[in-house]
């Protein structure tokens, strides 16, 4: 029986990562924290068992833990992190893992040095869609991938729990960024994933279309260059409707990814589509609770192996360095080569 402690009890928290915990009978949750004291009622209704404690650091003294599970906003990841594997603690966390390039540094440093698992929650990786693209990609349904085109489009943010006080997803000291931070990284790990190699370069506008309120950008325009591949991808807040789409051309045949359709439709006969519903819908929320279990039993698998490569990890840095190349071309106006040979200035 493992025993972990959730640092953070906002939506993540409450709707994504506790329903996925509470079906386990491999591991319980054993203590819980938050910045705010008035969470304490939620965690007391929901795990009943667990102990609050007033911050993280008090938390961590806990000689009888294995894990955190960290579901604060992005800024506070990288010292959170660093302080659980300085008490010898594994490392689950929300993404993005980190927003600077020097958190990204000490973090994967401090894994490397303390022997710990540092796991980022890549959860669109076991959205059914993707699970079954990757299936049919892997088959030779579509031959080699050659390009993709992707669009997420939202008409704005996801909500935070302290909507009152406004959402922390559009305030850059706390989010890291915008569009580009919160949905860029899914796209980075499952084009990684879906192509199956690693990205050579990037290019990307940064805007914001409509809301001008924010001083973060609402729209990302990039182009993400591959050794035998290209990817266009669109991501906004501001547009007009709430939809995941998706298309990836490979030598043989194209695979659409419609929300929750996958369409296949080959080369030689393009009008003799194959069609698979794969439900809930890649727009469909914000918290995806039911791909949470695939997370845990990925992290769980990683802390159990010993010796075993940290996959995760490596797919993490990727994301970040893409996220940072991205900010610096739009800052240049060109094509950023990966991987970097000079930390950025800009945040990832």
């Amino acid at each position: 029986m493992l025993r972990g402690a959730i640092v953070g009890l906002g939506n993540v928290a409450v709707h994504g990562h506790l329903p996925g915990w509470l079906r386990r009978g491999d591991v319980e949750i054993v203590a819980t924290t938050d910045v705010d004291p008035a969470r304490r009622r939620d965690a007391a209704e929901r795990l009943p068992g667990a102990r609050w404690y007033e911050s993280p650091d008090a938390l961590m003294t806990r000689a009888d833990l294995d894990f955190v599970d960290i579901c604060t906003p992005p800024s506070s990841h990288a010292l959170l992190a660093q302080r659980a594997l300085q008490r010898g603690l594994h490392v689950l966390c929300e993404k993005p893992l980190v927003t600077t390039h020097a958190d990204l540094e000490a973090v994967t440093r401090a894994a490397a040095e303390t022997g710990r698992v540092v796991h980022s929650v890549h959860n669109w990786r076991y959205a059914p869609i993707i699970r079954r693209a990757g299936e049919i990609i892997r088959d030779g349904a579509i031959g080699q991938v050659r390009h993709v085109v992707w669009q997420t489009l939202r008409t704005k943010p996801a909500g935070a729990r302290d909507d009152g006080k406004g959402n922390w997803r559009v305030d850059p000291a706390i989010a890291g960024g915008g569009v580009l931070t919160d949905h860029g990284w899914h796209v980075f790990y499952v084009l990684r994933w879906l192509i199956g190699s690693e990205p050579t370069a990037i290019w990307a506008t940064l805007e914001t279309r409509r809301h001008k309120q924010w001083a973060v950008e609402d729209t990302a325009t990039l182009r993400v260059t591959f050794p035998e591949a290209t990817a266009d991808v669109l991501l906004t807040w501001a547009a007009a409707e709430r939809r995941t789409w998706a298309e990836l051309v490979g030598t043989r045949g194209t695979l659409r990814l419609e929300d929750d359709t996958l369409v296949l439709a080959p080369a030689e006969r393009p009008h003799d589509e194959s069609r698979w519903p794969c439900p809930p819908a890649l727009s469909e929320g914000s918290y995806h609770a039911e791909w949470f279990d695939r997370v845990i039993d990925d992290f769980l698998g990683t802390i159990t192996s010993a010796g075993t490569s940290n996959g995760n990890l490596a797919e993490a840095v990727s994301c970040a360095m893409l996220e940072a190349c991205a900010r610096t071309s739009n800052r240049l106006g060109e094509s950023v080569t990966l991987p970097l040979t000079h930390a950025p200035s800009e945040s990832l």
